[in-house]
């Protein structure tokens, strides 16, 4: 019945759909004289009706630019007093937006040039085969939350247990902010998605087959998150604040402590998008604050091992909290082709977590050991940026040059107490990490007539130093041993090409990818565990392919190849174990090498009137990935230690399909849904850990199938009141050494304009029936263990907007 329930809910998801507008550029001779013709006539007319669309006059140079037309068919005409008039065929789907026509030659006598056709593909805003996109202002379930919950609903996306975003089934994401890498969203491995606000979010691209001009990284594909910007003349923007509760009721009952786990979890969120353009100025300016106290992690684990002893614990993350994000520039159009960008970012975060952990016997019911921490950290990122852009004279024809520097701090305390039967005694632990990251980029653009060609090269140089100090205490649980510092570092050198090519049936986009990376990670001599320091460096190729075929106006298919990599970063190889549970620590593991994956995909999209549906077939084949895994330290004589350490684990794959299905009933009424299911094949693997002794592990071959459904609707209600209905379920998957369990959520939104449209009103309440939390089976050489985290998935939230 509760799965009919689900299901109900689930019957009703939507996404918005929208065109984007094209430009068409070229330039008019004699073609005899080979003169430019001023003031000549171009004129572009409807293929169907022959109506005259829009026009324009060429300049002194002969130059013309057409700007705001429709996709369509249609003939374009030039004319000139004394000169033959000519016609071309043009034929916009979308792909792309800038169309140069190049040197277009006018004849004094009777002669006519053959007829030439342009086409292209739908640029999109959603689901067509090349990104889907989604704008933040069409979420109305998840609207006053992190750029995280507003993600929730997006096709082939989930989470996992670490609040990573899972594309397709893999956690190999990169994320951009406005097309660019980000200390906001990490270098290369994703961070921080559930802190980062969304009010200041236009919409959010997910490009599974990413080209050759993006950077490797990420397998399964890239998420680019872009801010809002204003255009208009004067001062503009909005002001916003929403208020919402959290944790509204438990799952499980916390284990006997005095704390537990927090629960009506006030949260208190203002924005400010300010924006001020006149003449050749533009100011921006962007802020948002996060005041609020939550529970991030809420971590149930039940080990049942092989010599009969059952226990329990429970650690709650109780956070409070508060970030601060400030973002803002000018632009400085020099002249019509320069454009100057000077932009920084300051984004800093406090939190306080404390936990009371208790460790209890399932067979006597004692509470056999009590341990409690407290977590201090604070982290900052400062993020400079200057952008140059020349502008050609022909449309879209540019020259893009970009210098970004960010210092990011990671200052983290915990101060550990344990007082119990097993030991007594208290610990603290530091870490300081100040990492430096310089980039340095350029991107060139030429349109041509049936298509385009990018051009572009990049070096990035990135270092982080870390300090690590431990205070022991009497009986202290921190392994010994492990040193003081650690030094990491990486040098990126990049250039790719990437060509595009436009028919009126087809179109083709090629690209290569060339990348040298420099890697090092040096450890203090003192550490026992690894001997040695680690230093490699590789050059690899990444190509990428994507063919369209277009049957007719309503059915395109598209064929994709490209190869990506993900590198490691300083979190992975980190060898500071975070003792949050000391019966369970998470390490990373220095030697730690990238994986590489050939991805295929082919897909599909019909379209009508009202609606489309999206379908697609992808196959992924992944060399030496890496993941956590379990193990068992028996070391201890007093209690066995579970370590969750990074490791490379052979070969994988991944195969799936994608479906997305988006229908206007009505006016009023509108319905969406999406389907994504995969089956992952594990290989059999056998490798050997280091930390904190030398032991073997083993990976069994494993295939399991997984799939997720998300439906939302839209609507109207009286009073002119917007609502939104979503439902979400994941299915169980396979995992590394057992599986994760299903869960789901359904959310509800309602949206409100008043004050002329000036102000917004919305109620938001997330995973009504508080369902959404991990449930994970883990099976290992010794034990057997049920890890469940009941996080903070239960918001409700208010939000008022207004806009001037």
């Amino acid at each position: 019945m509760k799965r009919i329930l689900y299901l109900f809910f689930l019957s009703t998801f939507s996404t918005l759909f929208a065109q984007e507008n094209i430009t068409i550029s070229g330039r008019l001779f004699d073609s005899e004289t080979k003169k430019e013709l001023s003031f000549a006539n171009v004129s572009v007319h409807s293929f169907e009706d022959n109506s005259l669309v829009t026009g324009a006059i060429t300049d002194a140079d002969g130059r013309f630019e057409i700007q705001g037309v429709s996709l369509g068919k249609y003939y374009v005409n030039f004319s000139f007093i004394g000169y033959t008039d000519i016609e071309q065929t043009f034929v916009a789907g979308g792909l792309n937006t800038i169309f140069d026509l190049g040197k277009i030659e006018l004849a004094p006598s009777i002669e006519t040039l053959e007829e030439v056709e342009v086409t292209g593909k739908q640029a999109t805003t959603n689901s067509y085969l090349n990104k889907k996109s989604f704008r933040l202002n069409d979420n109305i379930a998840q609207s006053g939350g992190s750029v995280l919950d507003a993600m929730k609903t997006m096709p082939g996306v989930a989470f996992d247990q670490e609040g990573k975003v899972v594309l397709r089934g893999s956690d190999k994401v990169v994320v951009l902010i406005d097309g660019e890498q980000s200390s906001l969203t990490g270098y290369g491995n994703q961070k921080g998605l559930g802190n980062l606000p969304a009010s200041n979010i236009d919409k959010i691209e997910i490009i599974n087959n990413p080209s050759a001009k993006y950077e490797a990284n990420g397998f399964a594909g890239i998420i680019n998150i872009i801010y809002k910007k204003e255009k208009q003349e004067g001062f503009n923007g909005d002001v916003g604040l929403s208020f919402g509760l959290g944790a509204l009721g438990k799952r499980k009952s916390d284990t006997r402590t005095d704390l537990g786990s927090f629960s009506i979890n006030p949260k208190l969120i203002p924005s400010i998008n300010l924006n001020y353009k006149k003449g050749k100025l533009n100011y921006f300016l962007q802020s948002e604050f996060i005041l609020q106290e939550a529970l991030p992690n809420n971590e149930f684990t039940t080990r049942n091992y092989d010599d009969g002893r059952n226990i329990i614990s429970q650690v709650p993350e109780n956070r409070k909290q508060f970030r601060s994000i400030i973002n803002g520039g000018i632009d400085y159009n020099l002249d019509e082709n320069n454009n100057l960008t000077f932009s920084g970012l300051y984004d800093r975060e406090k939190h306080i977590d404390t936990a009371q952990v208790a460790f209890v016997d399932l067979n006597t019911d004692f509470r056999n050991r009590f341990y409690n921490w407290r977590e201090e950290e604070v982290t900052r990122y400062i993020n400079i940026t200057l952008n140059y852009r020349y502008k050609f004279k022909q449309a879209g024809h540019t020259l893009n040059v970009n210098a970004q520097y960010t210092q990011g701090l990671e200052d983290e305390t915990y101060s550990l107490n344990d007082s119990s039967a097993v030991r007594v005694g208290r610990d603290m632990t530091n870490i300081r990490a100040i990492e430096n990251t310089s980039s340095f980029s350029t991107d060139y653009v030429r349109p041509l007539k049936n298509g385009r060609i990018e051009l572009g090269a990049k070096l990035r140089i990135r270092r982080l130093p870390v300090d690590y100090t431990i205070t022991p205490g009497n009986n202290s649980i921190i392994y010994p041993g492990l040193g003081t510092f650690s030094d990491w570092g990486e040098n990126l050198y990049a250039g790719y090409v990437n060509y595009l090519l436009e028919e009126e049936r087809y179109d083709v986009e090629a690209g290569l990818r060339a990348e040298q990376t420099d890697v090092f990670y040096d450890l203090d001599p003192g550490n026992i565990y690894y001997p040695n320091n680690d230093d490699y460096d590789y050059l690899e190729l990444f190509p990428s392919v994507r063919f369209t075929y277009k049957l007719n106006d309503k059915n395109k298919f598209s064929a994709f190849y490209n190869r990506r990599v993900d590198r490691p970063g300083e979190p992975e190889l980190r060898v500071f174990p975070k003792y949050d549970d000391p019966e369970l620590l998470k390490v990373g593991n220095p030697y730690l090498r990238p994986q590489f994956t050939d991805a295929f995909e082919l897909a599909h999209k019909y379209s009508w009137g009202r609606g489309s549906v999206y379908s697609a077939v992808y196959h992924r084949l992944i060399k030496d990935q890496y993941m956590r895994i379990f193990s068992i330290d028996n070391s201890n004589p007093d209690y066995d230690i579970v370590n969750r350490i990074y490791q490379n684990t052979g070969s994988a794959t991944n195969t799936g399909v994608e479906l997305l299905f988006s229908h206007d009933i009505t006016n009023s009424f509108k319905v969406s849904a999406s389907f994504n299911g995969y089956i992952n094949t594990i290989d059999a693997y056998q490798g050997i850990l280091l930390f904190p002794f030398e032991r073997p592990f083993f990976i069994d071959e494993s295939t399991d199938e997984a799939w997720d459904a998300k439906l939302t609707s839209e609507f109207k209600l009286p009073y002119e009141i917007e609502a939104q209905l979503t439902g979400v379920y994941f299915s169980d998957k396979n995992i590394p050494q057992g599986e994760q369990l299903g869960r789901s959520s359904v959310d509800i939104g309602l949206k409100k304009n008043i004050w002329d449209s000036r102000g917004e009103l919305t109620l938001a309440a997330t995973d009504i029936f508080n369902t959404f939390g991990i449930q994970q089976e883990v099976e290992s050489e010794g034990f057997i263990a049920h890890y469940e985290n009941y996080y903070e998935t239960q918001i409700i939230r208010a939000g008022l907007k207004y806009r001037f």
